[in-house]
């Protein structure tokens, strides 16, 4: 899906435009004036229509006049999990966005979990925990085990999922 985004100027008396790569804003603002005939330089840059993940990246790093073109490039070769971590990373730790930056180096586990108790069940269930027979897995506090899980790690919600992430 296409990404339209909109150059709306500072200056009162011009008129923005929608855009969809860095090649058509270079176009329409080579002859964009105000009212008066001057040149207009300087836009807030709106993220218009796209796909949720890529509304959720453009918040995250705060779009700007300086950062469209390299968001416009990252969203579109990026897989979804590569921009979970931008999200991440950016809007809930307060990494600066750089498009130079493996996603991955953030050292970010993302879990596909919507609560603290769903992945204490999980930890259990993959032997986090060690072996646990049977016949005790009915004694096990899960609720406790999620209040220490919170701890280190944190909720979020992104593009509408719920997740669970820790930041190493």
């Amino acid at each position: 899906m296409t990404i339209t985004l909109h150059a709306q100027p500072y200056d009162i008396s011009a008129k923005g435009f929608y855009f969809t790569s860095s090649e058509d804003y270079d176009e329409k603002i080579k002859n964009l004036t105000n009212a008066f005939g001057d040149p207009v330089e300087e836009f807030e840059i709106q993220f218009i229509d796209g796909q949720r993940m890529d509304c959720e990246l453009a918040k995250a790093i705060g779009i700007n006049q300086a950062n469209f073109a390299d968001f416009l490039e990252c969203a579109k070769a990026w897989e979804d999990w590569q921009k979970t971590n931008v999200i991440i990373a950016t809007g809930e730790l307060g990494y600066s966005f750089d498009p130079q930056d493996d996603p991955d180096h953030y050292g970010i586990d993302v879990y596909g979990v919507s609560t603290m108790r769903e992945l204490a069940v999980q930890f259990v269930d993959e032997g986090l925990f060690g072996e646990v027979p049977e016949q005790f897995q009915f004694y096990i506090d899960y609720d406790a085990i999620a209040r220490d899980l919170a701890v280190e790690y944190s909720e979020v919600e992104i593009a509408g999922e719920r997740l669970i992430y820790r930041a190493s």
